[in-house]
Formats: C-alpha cells, sequence, structure tokens
C-alpha cells in the first residue's frame, strides 16, 4: 500500500490509520535515499512527495518555511535567485546510489546531511529553526518557530534531524539561510599524507583565516598525489589574502591554487563522495574526532578512502570482505567514539550488518525510551537506524 498524503491532515489519519492496524509504515521523501543504511520491510509505504508547498521565504529575514516533500533543486534555486543558500551544503548523493529519485528538503533533515562546510558552518539540525510533524500515534507534534530565539524548551528540532523517520514523518520545516558569498578558492598542499594533513588543517582553524573546507584526498585534478586541501569563501580580496596566509603554513610544501570554477567542482566532489563512487564496494562514511581520522583509514589499509571535516569524516570504500573492514571500523570508534553510516552496499549486506553499529547499553535503553515517546507501536520505519528500533 503506498500512502501519498497531501495535507497535515491526510499525514495524520495515514499515520495514524497504520496505527490502529499495527502494520509498520516505510517513510520516503522522494526516495532518493532509499537505498542508503538498513532496509523497512513495511507493508505500506508512505512518501512526502506531495507535501510540495513553501509557505513563506523572507530573504531580508533569512527564513524559509516549507513542507518535507519540496524537492532539494528547488529549494536552491530559489534561495540562490536572492543571493542566498542553504550553508549545510546538503550533499546529493544520487551518483553513488545511481538513482534519479529526487531529493526533498524534509528526507535530507531527517537525515541530517551537511557538507564539507559543517565543521564551520554546524550540521542540517543547527539550521532548522523549527517543524511539524506527525508521531508514531498519528499525532501532529509543533518545535520551535520562525527565529532563532523562539527555539525555547526541549529543542526537538535536534532530536528530530537525524532520526531518519523512526520518531515522526516531517510535514513542514523552518530554516535558517544565509547569504551566498561572493566567491571560493582552494589550497593544495601537494604530497601531504593523512597524519600531515590533519595536522596542517589544525593550524589553519587555530588562526582566523575563516576556513570552510579541509579535506585530505588520495589524488585529485591535480594528478595522483595525495594532497590536503583548504578552502577559503567570501569577498575576492579577502580570499586571495588568506590564501596567502594559509600557503604560509604549509611549512614550504609544494603547493598550487585552485580557482573559483575548480575549487567548487571539487568541493561537490568531495561533498557528494565522487572519489568512491566507481566500482562495487560497500561505501561508509564515518564521523570521529578529526585526530582518528588517518588512524581509521590506517585500520583498513586495503579501502581507497578519503577525510573531510578537517579529519573528522572518513569516507571509506571497504573491499571485498565488508564484516572485515566493518570490525576494524567499529574498534576504531570505540576507542575514540564517533558515528558510522553505510552510503552504498548490496541488499544482502545492508540487511546483514549494523550501520550504524549498535549502541552502548546505556544509550541503546535511552534511545529505545525515546522512540516509546514517539512511536510506541513502533510503525514508523522499523529497523531504518537500530536493528530493534
Amino acid at each position: 500500500m503506498i500512502l501519498t498524503p497531501s495535507d497535515l491532515d491526510s499525514l495524520a489519519d495515514a499515520v495514524a490509520d497504520a496505527a490502529e492496524a499495527r502494520e509498520p509504515i516505510e517513510i520516503l521523501g522522494g526516495g532518493a535515499l532509499r537505498a542508503m543504511g538498513r532496509p523497512v520491510n513495511a507493508p505500506r509505504t508512505l512518501s512526502t512527495a506531495r507535501l510540495d508547498k513553501i509557505h513563506f521565504y523572507e530573504p531580508d529575514e533569512l527564513v524559509i518555511s516549507l513542507e518535507a516533500g519540496v524537492p532539494l533543486d528547488l529549494v536552491e534555486q530559489t534561495l540562490a535567485a536572492s543571493g542566498q543558500q542553504l550553508a549545510f551544503e546538503p550533499p546529493d548523493f544520487s551518483r553513488l546510489l545511481q538513482t534519479d529519485a529526487p531529493r526533498t528538503i524534509g528526507g535530507t533533515i531527517a537525515a541530517n546531511f551537511s557538507g564539507p562546510r559543517r565543521f564551520q558552518a554546524g550540521a542540517a539540525r543547527d539550521h532548522l529553526l523549527g517543524f511539524t510533524a506527525v508521531n508514531g500515534r498519528g499525532e501532529v507534534v509543533k518545535s520551535g518557530g520562525r527565529v532563532v530565539k523562539n527555539v525555547t524548551g526541549y529543542d526537538l528540532s535536534k532530536l528530530v534531524a537525524g532520526s531518519w523517520g523512526t520518531l515522526a514523518v516531517l510535514s513542514t520545516v523552518t530554516l535558517k539561510v544565509l547569504p551566498r558569498l561572493e566567491t571560493s578558492a582552494s589550497l593544495v598542499v601537494l604530497g601531504a599524507m593523512p597524519e600531515a594533513a590533519v595536522r596542517l588543517f589544525a593550524r589553519a582553524l587555530s588562526h582566523p583565516l575563516d576556513v570552510t573546507g579541509a579535506a585530505w584526498l588520495p589524488h585529485g585534478p591535480w594528478g595522483e598525489r595525495p594532497a590536503a586541501v583548504l578552502r577559503v569563501e567570501g569577498f575576492a580580496r579577502s580570499v586571495a589574502e588568506r590564501l596567502d596566509l594559509l600557503a604560509d603554513l604549509d611549512e614550504g610544501a609544494a603547493s598550487l591554487r585552485l580557482d573559483e570554477a575548480e575549487s567548487e567542482a571539487l568541493w561537490r566532489g568531495v561533498r557528494d563522495g565522487d572519489p568512491l563512487a566507481a566500482g562495487e564496494a560497500a561505501i561508509w562514511r564515518i564521523s570521529v574526532p578529526p585526530l582518528a581520522g588517518p588512524e581509521l583509514l590506517a585500520a583498513v589499509p586495503d579501502s581507497p578512502a578519503y577525510l573531510d571535516w578537517a579529519g573528522g569524516l572518513a569516507w571509506m570504500a571497504v573491499p571485498p570482505e565488508p564484516a572485515l573492514g566493518v570490525g576494524r571500523i567499529a574498534a576504531v570508534l570505540a576507542r575514540h567514539g564517533g558515528h558510522a553510516s553505510m552510503v552504498r552496499a548490496p541488499a544482502e549486506l545492508r540487511a546483514a550488518i549494523d550501520a550504524p553499529p549498535a549502541l552502548p547499553a546505556p544509550l541503546a535503553a535511552l534511545t529505545a525510551r525515546v522512540k516509546d515517546a514517539f512511536d510506541p507501536l513502533r510503525v514508523l520505519n522499523p529497523g531504518r537506524l537500530y536493528r530493534d528500533l
């Protein structure tokens, strides 16, 4: 059964009916992320694609409120027409997942996806001012407001963003937007290995240079040499001056510079996982403390990989024996903390492996209590995040 509600009332009715029948629902936006993470086995499917209205957009107030099914491409085009953007750089995994299904703003927020600017601008949840949603009982839930100062009491926005539709089905989201910056450019420090790159990132971020991207890549448009890449954005004169200052931090290493077009193309690829798109390997996206990034790469040395977020996000293509690689990744996470998401894998592997890994007992118990508060009958996306929830 496929459900396509077109307003809040019909959305609430659809969930309430499923709850009464005790039939789980797979929650989708446009379906662009359906092949990511654990699969959902449910007799009903609910798509928010017909919830596609922009309620208001106030460029002078830097705020937009829109329904969850609005295509993300339309959101970005609407903002660009006023010289604004979603500063958290939502990624596009259509090439990785080999899908042409539309990305939606609700799916992006539900997954809490952020791009290379994450360490500087914050995650998607940090730009979510408020939302309207339907919980697993079919009840309407509202939180937050139109401005930051209205977000008081329990900040449910932080909880719902990243819950992958397991707590509530988003109907409307209100987001903070920011002006687009005049230009951007990048410094490429050639020959840097992961450990040296992370040290360079730490030095760069300790200076007031407003770096908005920091990645280590094993190769790139400059050739087959590994490199640390640093991005700066803003007014053209400021960008040029800050690139000069960054170049002084690389301790005499060979470097080159990417202009705006080259820089934007590179960071789109870093954001979207393009360096790992070819092939059939299972692809993981793993957040760790930045200094642990090189250790994570070394733990699975045969895996093509790169680092983003100044070392705090590792992209890894785990080769033929994924269970072995997953065990090594889990060991690093156990030592340092962090979070792992399976971006792409065969269906049987997605069903067999915990992705993200199972939580420690105290955190698992807390997560179960939160799930029970929102969805006591376990009808919303069962098993999407954790096998037993």
